[in-house]
């Protein structure tokens, strides 16, 4: 009887243990946007596909491999061995909680729950969080690193309900507010930092943020001032400047990951005030960069800086594809479809993530690359509290599982197709709640083939949206003996009555697109296979002795590879294609894999390819 009781307590203790894990609270903010989110994230159970395999790696490889000695080094013994040592808390914890909110991880939360604990620590009385001595308070990167130290002790606090993380994020904020302004006897921001003011203002989605937790008006008097400050004679004039001439690279000084980050701010400030003339400023930043100043990998950026309409070099000289300005695109285009619910910024988190973001992170180390390049090898690092990049890039992925499903519209909406589950709450069409579980399990990005297992909690009338890739052809959805075709670019609405169990297949064209080298590489093309770049990667070459002397051929095809026998046995993703290209003049077989996979063994890259007579443009 008492090995029956035995048992029995280990598996309540094992069903109640596993339930508690499902889900985590969530602690709202207490101020509403005033525009209302067109598109919300869904919860994620769990994602199983090649970004799901990244997400899990972003949490064996780099995140719970994090030392926090050497983030809070440059807090524990003041001055900081490197002047932006102190924004790598905050970033942490901004990867840290999302992660956790994803997948209810008790070690990433013990891993916050301890750095936390000794961050607070060392704040100082009147609410330093940086790593400066007094005679350097607010020079180079200190309101930088505590707008990260905001940032991230807010992250924080919304996954844990920590009071006093959320006390520290104000009292770094309290001495900001106190510090900087317009009013007599302040200094000014804009002087605070580097890149016209860039740098310091950035601070305004910090602001933002708290003051949604804390409806301390402050704060928001606060993100005004910094408006203000950045259309003055000496600011970077990011308003102006975009509506004058309709171009990043006329603002400030054209400092590409900055620059983002203060627009993250503004559409934040924009949602929660509903100040219209904000909203073009954003439309109009973000077309020029689509438009002229964007990788064909979803990155931007070269010597860290938007250059002139076209200029897209790719060589690891150009430093080319900064990890910041990766993940903070990112941020920027979930903030526009969170305001617009546009599928076209979905078309572009695709591409950035699928290639650029990804590729940034070595899948088989966890070390990460600050500038990507795909004309040579990735130069992967491993060191952590000294690059920017390598605390960025765990941001971006740790955003993943906000892009694959959630509601646009309030229509719930399969964004990307990957497998995993996803449980969310819906309203049918009665205006009844419905707990809608879906099971996704799809070959992609191998073939263009899903299908989904729809299970409402009661049978009930409501809408299903499919996104229909831009690159996608023949897309077919069948469901109940009836079928719809979808149009590239746009949402494929569907609403029936839905029953427990219903089935969902759909089945698209992933084609091969030859792509032309624009200025920078005017006589070259590179390949693209659905959203993902493909690249020649020498180590999986051996007789290819040097990748310049490649050159494509206009009537050869891409085929497919049998993954295990051409990769590596620990090559991460197994995913390879065959092309007969010329090699020093001879028609012979080349390997390809995706960018992202390309480069994990220290490989030379070329996604270039000299083309054969051919001109591009």
């Amino acid at each position: 009887m008492k090995k029956y009781l035995f048992f029995l307590c280990l598996l309540f203790t094992f069903i109640t243990t596993s339930f508690a894990q499902l889900t985590i609270k969530i602690y709202q903010p207490i101020v509403p946007y005033k525009i209302k989110d067109k598109y919300r994230p869904a919860s994620i159970q769990k994602l199983e596909s090649l970004l799901g395999q990244r997400v899990d790696i972003n949490v064996e490889k780099r995140l719970l491999q994090i030392d926090s000695a050497i983030l809070l080094s440059g807090f524990r013994q003041r001055p900081g061995s490197q002047v932006w040592i102190g924004e790598h808390v905050g970033k942490f914890l901004f990867s840290a909680s999302l992660t956790y909110q994803y997948s209810k991880d008790e070690r990433i939360k013990n891993l916050m729950d301890a750095m936390v604990r000794k961050y607070i620590s060392y704040q100082l009385p009147d609410g330093y969080l940086g790593t400066y001595l007094p005679e350097n308070y607010w020079t180079e990167w200190d309101v930088w690193a505590h707008k990260y130290a905001i940032i991230g002790l807010t992250r924080y606090y919304s996954v844990t309900g920590s009071k006093p993380a959320l006390e520290a994020a104000k009292k770094a904020a309290d001495l900001i507010c106190r510090t900087f302004g317009d009013e007599p006897g302040k200094r000014d921001l804009l002087k605070a930092g580097h890149h016209a003011g860039m740098a310091s203002g950035s601070i305004l989605e910090a602001m933002i943020d708290l003051y949604r937790y804390t409806a301390d008006p402050k704060y928001l008097d606060f993100s005004k001032y910094i408006l203000r400050a950045w259309e003055r004679p000496d600011g970077p004039k990011i308003i102006t400047n975009l509506l004058q001439y309709g171009s990043v690279q006329k603002v400030g000084n054209a400092k590409a990951y900055e620059m983002l980050s203060c627009l993250v701010g503004i559409a934040k400030y924009y949602k929660l005030t509903g100040e219209e003339k904000y909203l073009k400023p954003l439309e109009i930043a973000w077309n020029d960069v689509v438009k002229n100043r964007l990788y064909i990998t979803g990155t931007a950026s070269s010597h860290e800086r938007f250059q002139e309409d076209g200029i897209l070099p790719a060589d690891t000289e150009a430093k080319m594809g900064e990890g910041c300005v990766t993940t903070t695109w990112i941020q920027f285009n979930l903030e526009l479809l969170s305001i617009q619910g546009d599928p076209k910024y979905v078309e572009e988190l695709e591409k950035s993530v699928y290639n650029h973001l990804i590729a940034a992170e070595n899948p088989l180390t966890g070390c990460v690359s600050y500038y990507t390049a795909f004309q040579n090898a990735k130069p992967y690092k491993c060191d952590q509290g000294f690059s920017c990049c390598l605390s960025s890039i765990p941001r971006g992925i740790a955003l993943i599982p906000n892009l694959i499903w959630g509601k646009i519209n309030n229509v719930f909406s399969i964004l990307m197709y990957e497998s995993g589950t996803v449980k969310d709450t819906i309203i049918a069409s009665d205006k009844s709640k419905v707990v809608l579980t879906i099971q996704a399990n799809t070959t992609f990005p191998h073939e263009g083939k899903a299908t989904y297992k729809i299970m409402p909690s009661a049978a009930k009338k409501f809408a299903l949206n499919f996104r229909v890739p831009a690159w996608s052809t023949n897309y077919v959805l069948k469901t109940n003996g009836t079928t719809y075709k979808g149009t590239p670019g746009q949402l494929l609405k569907i609403e029936k009555v839905w029953k427990a169990n219903d089935v969902v297949n759909i089945s698209f064209g992933i084609p091969i697109q030859i792509l032309l080298g624009g200025r920078s590489y005017p006589n070259a093309v590179a390949f693209q296979r659905g959203p993902q770049i493909l690249a020649i990667d020498q180590s999986l070459n051996a007789d290819v002795t040097d990748l310049s002397n490649i050159t494509f051929v206009k009537q050869a095809a891409i085929k497919l590879q049998d993954a295990k026998a051409t990769l590596p046995a620990d090559w991460s993703w197994k995913q390879a294609y065959s092309m007969q290209l010329q090699v020093n003049k001879i028609l012979q077989k080349v390997t390809l894999v995706p960018f992202a996979e390309a480069g994990q063994q220290e490989g030379n890259l070329r996604v270039w390819i000299a083309a054969a007579n051919e001109k591009g443009n």
